[in-house]
């Protein structure tokens, strides 16, 4: 299935699954409901304002690729949109999760994926998150990639293709050549923080050993 989505039906898309899974007893979504959680300001990134003739001309063109339209046999004056995410992909409920706040929030790490999705569906530890990101990255064309580690992170993101191949913004790919190779100074970085850490942690116990010792004076 050859599908592009621009930066406003990604956003509805992933309004939709989002409230599927956390607020099923209002979805399927009217029109202006969708607009309200296409642009709520928590987790979305970024925080869009969007209007009804924009969200309608999404809806549109979701309809033509098979991934949401107008809900069937729904009994109401008003129209109301749902996603047809899992008829086009037969997805499993941690997949949708995490499909779901790619689109929303754009490229995560594992952490962050098994964090933010929990409130969708339950993940009981990191492992499903990252056996999930596998699933979706072998699905035939692959529907989420993994992005290089920029440097000063410790983990890297994965990101969604539902919009075409994701291309590092300049600023970051500028900094991987300047530090001959991202992955080499991301490196260093990481083992200069895991070394501080430790320092920090000895002082602290240090500290409080000295002050037990004190005390047998006192």
């Amino acid at each position: 299935m050859d599908i592009l989505l621009n930066e406003v039906e990604t956003r509805v898309l992933g309004a939709l699954i989002e409230k599927e899974l956390t607020t099923p007893e209002y979805y399927p979504l009217s029109l202006n409901a969708l607009v309200n959680a296409c642009n709520q300001k928590s987790n979305r990134d970024p925080v869009m304002n969007l209007d009804e003739d924009s969200v309608r001309d999404a809806m549109r063109s979701l309809g033509k690729k098979g991934l949401a339209g107008p809900a069937d046999n729904m009994v109401s004056r008003v129209t109301k949109y749902e996603h047809r995410l899992q008829e086009a992909y037969n997805f499993t409920r941690h997949e949708t999760a995490i499909l779901a706040e790619l689109l929303l929030r754009g490229p995560q790490t594992p952490g962050e994926l098994r964090t933010r999705a929990d409130r969708m569906h339950k993940f009981d530890d990191l492992g499903i998150a990252q056996s999930t990101l596998q699933r979706l990255m072998k699905r035939e064309p692959p529907l989420v990639k993994v992005l290089p580690r920029q440097p000063g992170t410790k983990e890297a993101r994965y990101a969604h293709l539902l919009s075409g191949d994701v291309e590092l913004p300049p600023q970051e790919s500028a900094a991987g050549v300047a530090s001959h190779g991202s992955s080499a100074g991301g490196d260093r970085i990481a083992r200069l923080e895991d070394q501080v850490e430790t320092l920090l942690k000895e002082i602290a116990e240090l500290k409080q050993q000295f002050a037990a010792f004190r005390k047998q004076f006192e």
